[in-house]
């Protein structure tokens, strides 16, 4: 379809709205949030035992560098090759770089943002145990371009590091906007930020000075932990990204439920999402928190991604599936729904792609 002027979208929206209800944020008789949907089934702590204590990791990485690079390859961005590329060289354009695990650099309608960044080398409040990446960012925050905003999808330790956080605040301060689900305002203060917009599902605003592209925080089936005692005490959530000339949807964290079909009805179809295809086994323990390839193929779908970006996978062991199956099982997901399999792509660690342009490159 042709994209209509800014004013028919914002109207569009809003008659979306009025003539369908939407699944709305939910809270437990203790004030947490809870996941609506018959699909969420946290796994039960036996369960959960097995998973960390018991079962081998059949992940396989290779300790080998030599092989990794081979078969992950980190690629110099074109912000290292090109540092002299001039702001809005995409024009009405979408550029993606993909900077490992669910951090995601786009470049839309005059704006570019940054999604839930990762750049330590653990996904843990601790440096010295937990996560270990084992590819590295392809670059550090300081050899970041300029960022206008920074999108988080929930508090887990490998989507909302503050490691990273505390760089990015260093480098930007106030002339950054952030833009977190409902309850994270106060550690974002904390953490020293101060340009934060805090919104439950469905509301949304935009970076000032640039209130022609609105961000949306929209649904996702996940939790929130990062201490023995706040247990969903924050929201967590996806993001819709509605501009003039590009619409971006990030999935951030989520297993699958019926919302992501409703945020189609309402904002899609979207030039570009950034879903994820990583950590889904076992089933068992991952259905309700993180979707499988099948399942990331099925919300490609329901909110009618023009093109979509696979994350969440090759950085960090989190599961049990091999390295490097999420790709193939991806691969032949497309295929199995007689879809492009181009549609849904791959990138290498700091590698490009320009959308929306007279031809569609890799870079």
């Amino acid at each position: 379809p042709q994209k209509q002027p800014l004013t028919v979208l914002k109207s569009f929206r809003l008659d979306y709205r009025l003539e369908e209800e939407v699944t709305g944020s939910s809270r437990d008789k203790h004030g947490r949030f809870t996941n609506p949907w018959s699909t969420w089934k946290f796994p039960s702590w036996s369960t959960l035992l097995r998973f960390f204590l018991l079962e081998k990791d059949h992940s396989n990485v290779p300790s080998s560098k030599e092989v990794l690079d081979k078969e992950l390859p980190v690629v110099e961005p074109w912000f290292l090759r090109v540092p002299e590329a001039a702001d809005g060289a995409v024009g009405s354009g979408l550029r993606v770089t993909w900077l490992g695990h669910a951090s995601v650099l786009v470049e839309m309608d005059g704006l570019v943002i940054l999604t839930d960044p990762i750049f330590s080398q653990r996904a843990s409040p601790f440096q010295f145990m937990g996560p270990k990446r084992y590819r590295d960012p392809p670059c550090t925050v300081d050899q970041l371009p300029r960022i206008d905003a920074v999108v988080i999808s929930h508090s887990h330790y490998d989507h909302l590091d503050a490691g990273t956080v505390t760089q990015l605040n260093e480098r930007f301060g106030g002339d950054l906007r952030w833009f977190v689900p409902l309850g994270l305002m106060d550690w974002m203060q904390k953490s020293g930020c101060e340009n934060v917009i805090e919104l439950d599902w469905w509301e949304e605003n935009c970076v000032p000075g640039h209130d022609e592209v609105t961000f949306v925080c929209t649904p996702a089936q996940h939790w929130c932990k990062r201490t023995p005692t706040d247990d969903n005490q924050v929201l967590w959530g996806s993001w819709s990204v509605l501009g003039p000339c590009n619409r971006f949807f990030f999935a951030g964290d989520t297993g699958y439920c019926s919302s992501f079909q409703e945020i189609g009805r309402r904002f899609g179809p979207f030039d570009l999402a950034a879903i994820p295809i990583g950590a889904y086994l076992p089933r068992d323990v991952m259905r309700g928190q993180h979707v499988d390839p099948e399942e990331a193929v099925q919300i490609h779908k329901d909110i009618q991604a023009r093109h979509s970006l696979a994350i969440h996978w090759g950085t960090f062991a989190l599961a049990y599936e091999f390295y490097l199956e999420p790709p193939v099982r991806l691969r032949e997901a497309m295929e199995k729904n007689g879809l492009n399999v181009e549609h849904f792509f791959v990138l290498n660690h700091g590698e490009s792609r320009v959308l929306n342009t007279d031809q569609e490159v890799f870079e």
